[in-house]
């Protein structure tokens, strides 16, 4: 256990900072697999712009690497552009 008080505050935040990148990872991996199954071309697209938006952020906030983000940006834009 900490003894010390700004260790003890780091402990706490660093714990909020955990939920919101986890409950942020969560939601874009679900927005992704959505996105995924998508079988119809137009709501695809909608749905893309935000999608891609979501990994941006994550990257933004070292949830994930740049390069993880451009590869799952890469086959979801390319999956939208293979539908019908």
């Amino acid at each position: 256990m900490a003894n010390h008080k700004s260790a003890i505050k780091r402990i706490r935040s660093s714990e909020t900072k955990k939920l919101r990148n986890k409950y942020q990872h969560k939601s874009t991996r679900s927005a992704i697999k959505k996105l995924e199954g998508e079988t119809k071309k137009a709501p695809a697209n909608k749905s893309l712009p935000k999608t891609v938006s979501m990994i941006d952020k994550l990257v933004k906030n070292n949830i994930i690497h740049k390069n993880k983000a451009a590869n799952i940006k890469s086959k979801l834009v390319k999956k939208v552009n293979s539908l019908k």
